[in-house]
């Protein structure tokens, strides 16, 4: 599996500072990842692509945000 880690990129602002920003970051590396479907409306993604979307989605999250988003499931909603 890809090694996460090394895909960094600033984390969301807990303000939404850079929010559009990382939302050009974050669809490039899924693209990478060939993970950019999960984050598409009414997708045939696999559980196991939202997982590792979401997965890293999280990661590069504000600590202040991940408490706040912490029971959303849904990459795309994410």
């Amino acid at each position: 599996m890809l090694n996460l880690t090394k895909l960094k990129f600033i984390a969301l602002d807990i303000y939404g500072n850079n929010f559009f920003s990382r939302i050009i970051d974050a669809k490039i590396h899924l693209e990478a990842m060939n993970l950019r479907e999960t984050i598409k409306e009414e997708n045939n993604a696999s559980l196991q692509d939202h997982t590792k979307a979401m997965i890293f989605i999280c990661h590069h999250l504000h600590e202040g945000l991940k408490v706040e988003y912490i029971i959303i499931k849904n990459s795309l909603v994410l």
